[in-house]
């Protein structure tokens, strides 16, 4: 079983996500929360994966020197990527009521990755969900943007908000990726590893 693997391990988990840590708690990991302002910005020329692949590493470098002997330290990060575009957390609500309508009456990818580090060795994985959107009615958007914290999610949306009831037709893939940890691919990652 996984959590044997982890059972002499201290789970460093360096996140702000109210979603992640629910993910984690519910696969029964104790866990210790910490918290470094990482600047998010990246190169252009990264698209896709390439960009949370980057970013859930750079998350990590603060904390790499830091590292005790058993140390497991879990660092991520999701992008909504649409149209050959990332869209990341909006900076307003107007701004997360303009990247949700663009997303209406069609699909994009959600793209988690984690880095996992480890005084000896460092593994990135990613997982996409494929996510389609019906047409979105602007009364409905406008609620759920003004009653919602729209600001602290990738592409401005929840899955598991009312946008994400009312909305969403159907995904292909994880669920637990679009809320912003693929827990299915950290496990078997955490199974795969020399640790």
């Amino acid at each position: 079983m996984f959590l044997n693997r982890l059972e002499n391990y201290n789970i460093l988990l360096a996140s702000n996500s109210k979603r992640r840590h629910k993910l984690l708690s519910q696969l029964k990991i104790n866990f210790s929360l910490i918290n470094q302002k990482t600047d998010e910005s990246f190169s252009e020329k990264l698209k896709k994966d390439q960009i949370t692949d980057y970013l859930a590493k750079k998350k990590s470098s603060f904390f790499l020197k830091k590292l005790k002997k058993n140390d497991i330290l879990i660092t991520s990060d999701t992008i909504v990527w649409h149209k050959n575009k990332a869209l990341g957390k909006p900076k307003t609500k107007q701004e997360a009521f303009n990247m949700i309508k663009s997303l209406e009456n069609d699909y994009h990818h959600v793209i988690s990755s984690i880095c996992i580090s480890t005084l000896k060795i460092q593994v990135v994985v990613n997982e996409k969900t494929k996510v389609y959107f019906d047409k979105i009615n602007d009364d409905d958007l406008l609620y759920y943007v003004n009653s919602s914290d729209v600001t602290d999610r990738a592409g401005g949306y929840g899955i598991q908000d009312f946008i994400g009831s009312v909305f969403i037709s159907k995904i292909e893939g994880s669920y637990n990726n679009v809320l912003g940890f693929p827990t299915n691919k950290f496990i078997k990652t955490i199974n795969s590893m020399d640790l």
